[in-house]
């Protein structure tokens, strides 16, 4: 290789790489832990060093040029070549200190997470533990997180899963909402509820009609994707929601509806890249993850 031949800075290309995914300065230096000053300079000297204009402004954020979208394809290849080497690097490390991160639903990550996460704090002190807590799936494919919590198993090739176990969802309302809806006893009787959905109400529809409902979107006046807000919006006496029995079973402002209902099935998995894996303090997390999410509370 003719190293001579190579007249940027890498880091550069990585600032120029992660703006164009992010769409703007901001989100970007926000995305890598650095200023926005500092991230345009970095752009600005790739555009000097490679003789090319790569962004155009577009309101408040940018827009790549063709210069720009012809050179994204190659310094992709280079984002995704940087990540498997410090995949690799992460997965040698024997050392049980220093930073993990996990990601897990926004209802896990509050009321599943911060016991597990104390207790694996008191046994392991030099574990430093960041949570995503996020609805939207994390790709560990790019170190976005180490371990994952989900309610789906991950197909792809380079990620390990391990089921942990299924909960179980049922529907939930505030004693008040249901003494206003005449206190229903059969299917039929929600006919005319109001129940809290998210942004794809059709799946949540489905799911419900297949459990002997008969729902339509006019059952789901209010929609809201963070899950805490919707849970708080039931406890108040908005309408129905669904939610598992470990967190609905245990608060005294709601009781389950139609308890002789077959539950809502929700798979648990955890997932971690294969790489990653042979590290003892991922492995040590992820074990102990395992075990704690296994047991019912």
């Amino acid at each position: 290789m003719d190293w001579r031949s190579v007249k940027f800075d890498w880091n550069h290309a990585r600032a120029f790489l992660v703006t164009a995914e992010e769409g703007s300065l901001s989100a970007a230096a926000r995305a890598i832990g650095t200023t926005q000053p500092t991230l345009s300079r970095q752009v600005d000297a790739l555009e000097a060093q490679l003789g090319l204009v790569l962004f155009e402004r577009a309101g408040r954020g940018l827009v790549l040029t063709p210069s720009g979208l012809e050179l994204l394809e190659h310094v992709r290849v280079m984002g995704e070549a940087a990540t498997r080497v410090s995949l690799s690097a992460s997965g040698q490390s024997q050392a049980i200190e220093g930073p993990i991160c996990i990601t897990a639903s926004e209802f896990y990550a509050a009321f599943l997470l911060p016991p597990i996460i104390t207790n694996l704090r008191a046994a392991h002190p030099g574990i430093e533990v960041e949570i995503i807590a996020s609805n939207a799936p994390i790709d560990l494919r790019r170190r976005e997180a180490d371990i994952a919590v989900r309610n789906f198993a991950t197909t792809q090739p380079d990620l390990i899963v391990k089921k942990i176990r299924d909960d179980f969802a049922h529907l939930y309302a505030a004693e008040t909402y249901l003494h206003a809806i005449g206190d229903p006893t059969t299917p039929q009787d929600l006919e005319r509820a109001d129940f809290l959905g998210f942004a794809n109400t059709d799946v949540l529809i489905k799911g419900l009609n297949a459990h002997g409902l008969n729902l339509t979107k006019r059952n789901f006046p209010i929609i809201c994707d963070n899950h805490l807000v919707q849970w708080e919006f039931v406890k108040h006496g908005a309408g129905i929601g669904v939610i598992t029995e470990n967190v609905g079973g245990r608060e005294p402002l709601v009781r389950r509806v139609l308890p002789d209902m077959a539950p809502i099935v929700v798979p648990m998995w955890l997932a971690t890249h294969r790489e990653l894996n042979t590290s003892k303090r991922v492995r040590t997390v992820f074990d102990f993850l395992a075990t704690r999410l296994s047991a019912r509370n």
